[in-house]
C-alpha cells in the first residue's frame, strides 16, 4: 500500500489528495528521509509525520484494506509521539480557547429576539 493512501486510510488526513501533497512537501519522513507519495508502507516501520507544526511518530502494526473508522485506527498504528509534542499541541488548543470561548460570537436568531425584547425601541418617541 502507498504511504499517501495509508495515511488517508488511518484518518491522518481528510483526503488522499492532501496526504499526497504533504508527502510532496517533505512532511512525511522515514528515518529522516522524505518519502514520495508512492512509497510502499512496510509493517513494523516507523514514520514521522509533521502536521500542524507537531511531529507525530507512528509505527505500522498492520495494513488496512480500506479507510477505517476512527475507533479502529489503533488496530493499525501505534502512536510513538514524544510527550513534548503532545504538550505543545495541548498548549496551542488552550491558547485558542482563551481568545474565543465556544458560543461567544455572532448572536443566534433567538438571542437577537431576546435582545430586541429587552432593549427599548428609541424610534417610538416621535
Amino acid at each position: 500500500m502507498r504511504i499517501d493512501k495509508f495515511l488517508w486510510c488511518i484518518r491522518f488526513y481528510k483526503t488522499r489528495a492532501i496526504a499526497t501533497e504533504e508527502c510532496k512537501k517533505n512532511r512525511v519522513l522515514s528515518e529522516d528521509i522524505p518519502l514520495k507519495p508512492s512509497r510502499e508502507v512496510i509493517v513494523g516501520s516507523i514514520y514521522t509525520v509533521r502536521k500542524n507544526q507537531i511531529n507525530y511518530r507512528i509505527q505500522v502494526i498492520q495494513l488496512p484494506a480500506g479507510r477505517v473508522g476512527a475507533k479502529c485506527v489503533s488496530l493499525y498504528i501505534k502512536d510513538l509521539t514524544e510527550p513534548e509534542q503532545i504538550e505543545i499541541m495541548k498548549t496551542r488548543m488552550q491558547a485558542q480557547n482563551y481568545y474565543r470561548q465556544k458560543g461567544l460570537g455572532r448572536p443566534t436568531k433567538k438571542d437577537r429576539r431576546n435582545l430586541e425584547d429587552y432593549i427599548p425601541d428609541w424610534d417610538d418617541d416621535e
